[in-house]
């Protein structure tokens, strides 16, 4: 399971290093793409195959569906993680997700969110404050 937040440096060349339990996790190649709210989703090969298997499965007539496709998948790139657990972030997935010096790498369960620093903290920020009201609409459909 990858949970936990961390702060990170990418490096000149556009590399950021995983935290040493998320490499465990993930093994010695991930998947990167496109993340929603502009950040970047790095996910296990097979956690990978799983996402792309539930794609696949749906209907490609419907305009939403190609979108969404589209999106994560035309913006997916395999990367190795090198001895020192570091993988490197190609510049189109930089800009997307406006990645300077500074990043927060996330834990979200079944992938890793990428994060420009200053981003994810203001994102933290506002769930903070309407955590309450997130879990009280969770509770009424049975989630928590």
């Amino acid at each position: 399971m990858l949970i936990g937040e961390y702060k990170h440096t990418l490096d000149t060349k556009k590399r950021v290093s995983l935290p040493a339990r998320f490499r465990k996790e993930v093994g010695k190649q991930v998947v990167l793409t496109h993340g929603l709210d502009n950040c970047l989703f790095v996910y296990s090969v097979k956690e990978w195959s799983k996402i792309t298997e539930k794609l696949s499965t749906l209907s490609m007539g419907q305009a939403d569906t190609r979108k969404f496709s589209r999106f994560m998948l035309g913006g997916a790139m395999v990367a190795d993680v090198d001895s020192l657990g570091r993988i490197l972030i190609p510049d189109y997935l930089k800009e997307f997700a406006s990645l300077t010096e500074r990043v927060a790498v996330v834990g979200v369960h079944t992938h890793i969110e990428i994060w420009n620093e200053n981003r994810w903290d203001e994102y933290k920020k506002g769930v903070e404050k309407s955590a309450d009201s997130l879990a009280e609409k969770l509770g009424e459909v049975g989630a928590i």
